[in-house]
C-alpha cells in the first residue's frame, strides 16, 4: 500500500490539512509501505510530459485558456481547444518558446470523426466516450507546474500502481487519464470508482459545507472505536455476500470484492443541528459503536475508557476503572458516554439533584426518609458485596413492609444522583461503604 499525498495544489495544500490525513489514518490503523508526496516528485512530471510532448501527444498553448480564440463544439458546449495553438507549427512554437513567452502545454486529444476512449470500469463496467468531446487538456501550466492529471498519471506509471479506486466524481476524468497512460507508453492500471459520500439533503459530503461531522478525527474523538467506525464506512455503498453488519477488520477484508460495490450513492445520515453528540453521527454508526462495544473484553475496553476520563479531569485509577467498566458496558453507545454513565463514580460529592426523585413510586417523603434511614443503618454493618448487600436490603424491605423497588429506588438515587443508572449492589460494591453512608446521611437531610 502507497501512501501518496496529492499536494501539488499550493492553495489548498496547507499544513492543517496534511496532519488530519495522517492522524485520521493512524487512528484506524491503516498502515502503508511507501509514502510520497507529489510536491517532491515535479521533475519525474515534467520529464512525462515533454516525453509526451516529443511524441507528438501535446502542444505548446500561449494564449489563456478560455479566451476568444478557443472553438465551443463539446456536446455541452464546453471549450475543448484553441485552434491556432493546435496548428502552429513545431517551429515557431519552439521560436516563442525561446523568446520567452509563457504557454501551458495541453495535450493534443484525438479530433478523428467516431474516435472514442474507452476503459473498464471495475464498478460501472465498460465506459465509452467521443474523444470529439473531450478537451485538450492542460499537462503543464504556464508557471511549468503540473495538472492533477499529468501528476496522477506519471505518479502512478512510476510506482507501478495496480488498481486506482476512488470517488465516481472521477469517472469523467479517467477518459483523460487513458489517454496520458497511452501516450506516455505506459498500461493503464485497471480503474473502480466508488459511490460517493453525501449529506441527508443528497449533497456530497464536504468539510466547508457541513463541517467537523465529515472529518475523520471528528469520530475519533467523539468516542468511537477504530475497527467501529472502518466497519461503518465500509458498509457505505458495499455490502457483503451474507449482508451482514456488524464485523472485525479481518472479516471485511476476507469478504471484501469489488463485486459487491453498489452503484447509487450512500447517504450519510448525520442531523444538523443535533442536540447531543450522540445524535449528530449517523444511527447506523452509533449502534455498530455500541456492537464492538460490547464485545471488547473488560480489560480492553478499560484501557480505552480511562484516558476519556483523565482527560475531562477525572483523576481514576486503573484498578478503580476496571471495576466500574462491567457496569456500563451494556449502557453506553460511544466512550465518551462514560462521562455520563459512570459520573457519579468519579466524584466526592454528587452535583445537586431534585429531592423529589427520592420519593419512590406510590410513596411519600416519609416512606423515602424510612428507607433511606433504614438503609443506611443496614449497609452499616454489611460486607459490600453483591449477594450480602442484595439479601440486608431485600430483608429490610420485607422487614419496612415496603416492595423491593420501593427500597431500592431512593438508595440508587441517594448514591448516584439519578433514577437511571447501573445495577444497585454492583454500584454499592465499586463506590464503597464510607462513600455510600456519607450520600445517603446527605439524601436524609435533603428530605427531612
Amino acid at each position: 500500500m502507497i501512501l501518496r499525498l496529492d499536494d501539488t495544489d499550493a492553495e489548498r495544500n496547507t499544513q492543517a490539512s496534511v496532519d488530519s490525513i495522517f492522524e485520521g489514518l493512524k487512528w484506524l490503523n491503516l498502515s502503508w509501505d511507501e509514502e510520497y508526496k507529489q510536491s517532491e516528485r515535479i521533475d519525474l512530471h515534467r520529464k512525462t510530459a515533454w516525453a509526451i510532448f516529443e511524441k507528438g501527444f501535446a502542444y505548446r498553448d500561449f494564449t489563456p485558456a478560455h479566451s476568444g480564440d478557443a472553438e465551443k463544439s463539446g456536446a455541452q458546449g464546453t471549450w475543448l481547444f484553441n485552434p491556432g495553438a493546435r496548428e502552429m507549427s513545431r517551429a515557431e512554437s519552439d521560436r516563442r518558446a525561446g523568446a520567452g513567452e509563457p504557454f501551458a502545454l495541453r495535450f493534443r486529444v484525438p479530433r478523428e470523426a467516431g474516435e472514442t476512449v474507452r476503459f473498464t470500469d471495475a464498478v460501472y463496467g465498460e465506459q465509452v466516450k467521443l474523444a470529439a468531446d473531450i478537451e485538450d487538456f492542460a499537462l503543464l501550466r504556464s508557471d511549468g507546474m503540473p495538472t492533477y492529471h499529468l501528476a496522477s498519471c506519471a505518479d502512478d506509471a512510476d510506482l507501478r500502481i495496480s488498481h486506482i479506486i476512488r470517488g465516481q466524481d472521477h469517472l469523467s476524468n479517467t477518459f483523460k487519464h487513458v489517454l496520458i497512460f497511452e501516450a506516455a507508453g505506459s498500461t493503464p492500471p485497471q480503474f473502480a470508482h466508488l459511490p460517493l459520500l453525501v449529506a441527508p439533503d443528497g449533497t456530497k459530503l464536504s468539510k466547508r459545507r457541513h463541517g467537523p461531522v465529515v472529518s475523520v478525527t471528528t469520530y475519533r474523538d467523539a468516542g468511537f472505536l477504530s475497527d467501529a467506525f472502518i466497519n461503518f464506512l465500509c458498509l457505505l455503498g458495499w455490502s457483503p455476500k451474507n449482508d451482514r453488519e456488524n464485523m472485525s477488520v479481518q472479516e471485511l477484508t476476507d469478504a471484501f470484492s469489488l463485486e459487491g460495490i453498489n452503484r447509487s450513492n450512500a447517504v450519510v445520515n448525520f442531523k444538523e443541528p443535533a442536540t447531543t453528540p450522540e445524535e449528530t453521527f449517523d444511527p447506523k454508526a452509533v449502534w455498530l459503536n455500541a456492537e464492538h462495544i460490547r464485545a471488547l473484553p473488560v480489560e480492553g475496553l478499560s484501557r480505552r475508557l480511562l484516558p476519556v476520563v483523565r482527560v475531562a479531569g477525572f483523576d481514576v485509577s486503573e484498578e478503580k476503572m476496571l471495576r466500574i467498566t462491567p457496569l456500563i458496558r451494556e449502557r453506553i453507545k460511544l466512550l465518551s458516554d462514560v462521562l455520563t454513565a459512570a459520573d457519579f463514580l468519579f466524584v466526592d460529592q454528587l452535583p445537586p439533584y431534585d429531592p423529589a426523585e427520592l420519593i419512590p413510586q406510590k410513596g411519600d417523603t416519609t416512606m423515602a426518609r424510612k428507607v433511606l434511614e433504614k438503609a443506611r443503618e443496614v449497609l452499616a454493618g454489611v460486607e459490600f458485596k453483591h449477594d450480602p448487600l442484595d439479601q440486608a436490603l431485600r430483608a429490610a424491605a420485607q422487614e419496612l413492609g415496603v416492595k423491593a423497588g420501593q427500597m431500592f429506588q431512593p438508595i440508587r438515587v441517594a448514591v448516584c444522583g439519578r433514577k437511571n443508572a447501573p445495577p444497585l449492589f454492583e454500584t454499592l460494591e465499586v463506590l464503597g461503604k464510607e462513600s455510600t453512608l456519607a450520600r445517603i446521611d446527605q439524601a436524609v437531610r435533603k428530605i427531612a
